[in-house]
């Protein structure tokens, strides 16, 4: 690690600010992608394909053509031949990308077939109406547990089958999961513009660079450089904008062919079939131990479903490698072909699922041996990373169950079953364990010191609502000495300095240190002006006992000897002071690096109907340094309502006989209101700064606060109810 020359005042880092772009966004100033003003916009509406598998056999245009203020209809018998360059680079799964208009083959329900150009929304919309697709359709499979699965993903330590065998006690579960959406409340929308060959976008994406722009680059086989991207605001996404769907490739193309920008915006409907979801998923899994639950053995076979075209996996087996103390552990993992779309990452992706079978595999472990949940974890709790043998960054989940135990009021549980009623409602609390492999890239920043004394840092990142706006000027002011209204931060412009993906919790892990790295140097940069500098009253002072506030640099032990940025830079005639920061991870990892957390819940089933409802709920999370306490509760609180979502409401439905989705709307397709969420709470463990993991200590809060959750309410269920429910969501049925 690069020596810093000295410790910079800490003033905005770990404070509670309000976020920077709080009133734009509530004021609808705000300029998400389909809110630009570009000149001349023509609009674009799909038709999607109303059976799930088969081949075009006509497209009749003519109807579509006649209505006035049509452009264009594009489909696969007249749409430009692309080159679909392959694209090593992007999140794209491996396979072939579903490449648009290019066949005649329908690969899914909803599959794009052909688009409408038109002067307005609304005549674009009637036109798309008029578009007649005929189809020789064939039946779709859409069923995880009868379809043939791909060679599975294994991993083995110990000999696993015979230490169940062998083990006293032993359980033999089987779970399964809804398909869940993502339902952000920006919809997917895409402006593209051309000019020569270059090509402008204003699209919603959680990867500016390396995701739109290096997508639709290799679609169009043109230099990188040759697309602009611009992504200022992104009104959630929880993993659906980590990589450019076809609809971004229509609007491009629908561009170049008419000649004029085209704003192209997916429906409520669309979103269903057009941006991914995160995957149903059937999990067997077998755990032994002896009789004072010290695990022996654990034994997974997980199958989920991908698409015909792509394989999509994620890190579902991560849990199960490494959570607990396990010497014996045999895991398979096979993707099931299907005619969907294909999967994509959602908040918490792989872990949500992985964590939930093995949080309620514990739970009911300790029941069978009459363990405290928390007891039976930590007998279980491993010095190391059993799946890598590397130690970790930092474990603290000891911490966190005691805190939450504590903060909850655990100990004064009835551990029976039923035993707690109020009324008609039967009351039941449970627990479970939180876990997420967070993430970490190369990044690169922008810092600049202005003649007035102000900075500007600018980065491609995106902003999906975590506040990057405000935690990124938060380490940049601390870092240059400055207060955080003098610091402007800009992002979301393929013209700025390179991010990784905004997800995965490596924002601020990646980008913060890049950040810091840029302020650190521009720092330097003007102290070491200033030494040299025989008119500045720091002229051959060591550069090592120099600190700065609000703006002025003066020596540490004599804060009276020194100057500020504005009083340097005037007098040296400089309009400003730059420089390129840069992070990144290290090629070999000597630490296992994940955040931790503990979440207990207390929910009230009726006993008469089977509902469900969670009645409070507390998180504690061992995620290394926190930038932002105010900021880290929206994330925190957020996680938890998507996690009941997970829990009880949220699946995907879909037709066996076409593969059509026959709840893709807010009114089938259920997700949390305020009336769901009564009590909510976030605490944060006090001296997490993880300097194992990045040089600004954080270990990501966004994807773990919602692991664990769904596993703590069906524990609270079966504690309330004394069954045992293994299908998410829970319904009513289930429990009557």
């Amino acid at each position: 690690m690069t020596r810093q020359p000295n410790r910079q005042p800490q003033k905005a880092v770990g404070t509670p600010q309000s976020r920077v772009d709080g009133r734009l966004k509530v004021t609808g100033q705000a300029t998400y992608a389909a809110d630009h003003d570009v000149t001349g916009v023509a609009y674009g509406v799909m038709v999607d394909a109303t059976v799930g598998r088969g081949r075009i056999t006509g497209v009749d245009t003519r109807a579509a053509l006649d209505q006035p203020g049509v452009r264009a209809v594009l489909h696969h018998g007249n749409a430009p031949r692309l080159p679909y360059v392959d694209n090593p680079g992007s999140n794209n799964p491996p396979g072939e990308r579903l490449r648009v208009f290019q066949d005649d083959r329908v690969r899914f329900f909803g599959q794009p077939v052909a688009v409408v150009v038109a002067d307005t929304l609304e005549a674009a919309q009637h036109a798309a109406s008029l578009v007649t697709v005929t189809y020789a359709a064939e039946p779709p499979s859409t069923d995880l547990t009868t379809a043939p699965a791909d060679e599975p993903q294994r991993y083995a330590r110990g000999d696993a089958e015979a230490a169940w065998a062998a083990a006293p006690v032993k359980l033999d579960l089987a779970f399964r999961f809804s398909r869940n959406h993502h339902n952000p409340m920006e919809p997917h929308a895409t402006i593209a513009r051309w000019e020569g060959d270059t090509l402008t976008l204003w699209d919603k994406t959680q990867w500016v660079v390396g995701g739109t722009q290096q997508e639709l680059a290799s679609v169009f086989g043109i230099p990188q450089q040759s697309v602009r991207v611009i992504s200022p605001f992104v009104g959630g996404a929880f993993g659906s904008g980590l990589r450019a769907w076809p609809h971004v490739t229509v609007a491009a193309l629908a561009a170049r062919v008419t000649g004029r920008p085209v704003k192209l915006v997916l429906s409520r409907r669309q979103l269903y079939f057009g941006t991914g979801h995160r995957p149903a998923y059937t999990y067997a899994l077998k755990l032994g131990s002896d009789r004072r639950g010290r695990l022996a053995a654990s034994i997974q076979d997980i199958r989920a479903e991908t698409s015909s075209y792509e394989t999509f996996t994620e890190a579902v087996m991560g849990p199960g490698h490494m959570m607990y103390r396990t010497p014996n552990v045999r895991q398979a993992y096979a993707t099931v072909p299907l005619d969907v779309n294909t999967p994509i990452w959602m908040r918490g992706p792989g872990y949500a699922t992985g964590a939930h079978v093995v949080e309620c595999a514990m739970d009911e472990l300790a029941h069978e041996l009459g363990v405290d949940p928390i007891e039976l974890r930590l007998r279980n709790e491993p010095e190391t990373d059993e799946s890598s043998g590397l130690p970790f960054s930092s474990r603290r989940l000891r911490e966190c169950l005691a805190t939450g135990a504590r903060e909850f009021g655990w100990h004064r549980r009835n551990p029976a079953p039923r035993s707690t009623r109020d009324g008609d409602w039967l009351v039941g609390t449970g627990m479970a364990a939180a876990v997420y492999d967070f993430g970490r890239a190369p990044a690169q920043a922008h810092a600049r010191i202005n003649a007035d004394g102000t900075a500007l840092v600018q980065a491609a990142t995106s902003d999906m609502g975590p506040g990057t706006y405000t935690s990124m000027p938060q380490v940049a002011a601390d870092a240059l000495g400055l207060t955080m209204t003098t610091v402007e931060f800009r992002l979301g412009d393929s013209l700025m300095p390179p991010t990784p993906p905004h997800g995965g919790s490596m924002t601020m892990a990646s980008v913060g240190s890049a950040v810091q790295d840029a302020c650190d140097k521009v720092r330097r940069q003007a102290i070491t002006l200033a030494v040299n500098d025989a008119r500045s009253p720091l002229h051959r002072v060591n550069p090592d006992d120099v600190v700065v506030r609000d703006g002025r640099m003066h020596v540490k032990n004599d804060p009276t000897r020194g100057e500020t940025y504005r009083q340097l830079l005037g007098r040296n005639q400089r309009d400003h002071l730059e420089v390129i920061g840069s992070w990144g991870p290290p090629e070999q990892s000597r630490y296992s690096m994940h955040a931790f957390g503990a979440v207990f819940t207390e929910v009230a089933v009726d006993d008469r109907l089977g509902l469900v409802r969670v009645r409070r709920m507390l998180g504690v999370y061992d995620a290394g340094r926190i930038i932002n306490p105010k900021l880290a509760d929206s994330q925190a609180l957020g996680g938890m309502v998507g996690g009941i979502g997970q829990a009880l409401l949220e699946h995907t439905v879909t037709d066996a006989r076409d593969g059509r989705i026959v709840n893709a709307n807010l009114a089938d397709y259920l997700v949390p209101v305020n009336a769901d969420i009564p009590d909510l709470r976030a605490i944060y463990l006090d001296g997490g700064n993880d300097q194992n993991a990045d040089p600004i200590g954080v270990k990501g809060l966004g994807e773990v606060v919602i692991v664990g959750v769904a596993a703590a309410i069906t524990n609270a269920v079966f504690h309330a109810t004394g069954r045992r429910i293994r299908e998410l969501p829970i319904t009513a049925e289930a429990l009557l």
